[in-house]
């Protein structure tokens, strides 16, 4: 089964009382973060449907992944 999908509503904390992002508000962007490597995430990258990797080490049509299945390390598809 694949892990919930991060929302935020009005009700949810974008900082904490010491005015630093809080939890809710970090785990949000972590899982909205381009993940980046050198090579193919396929078989090495940990993640769930949707998440963006790019090759820094690619070259032109071989740059941008996203993640189309599973919550493995596999299902990488180049974008």
């Amino acid at each position: 089964m694949a892990e919930p999908y991060l929302s935020l509503d009005v009700q949810t904390p974008i900082t904490d009382k010491g005015e630093k992002p809080s939890r809710e508000f970090e785990a949000y962007l972590y899982e909205r973060e381009i993940l980046q490597g050198s090579g193919s995430p396929e078989g090495v990258v940990v993640a769930t449907p949707t998440r963006l990797y790019m090759n820094t080490a690619g070259t032109a049509g071989n740059i941008l992944y996203i993640k189309k299945s599973g919550t493995g390390n596999t299902g990488w598809i180049l974008v």
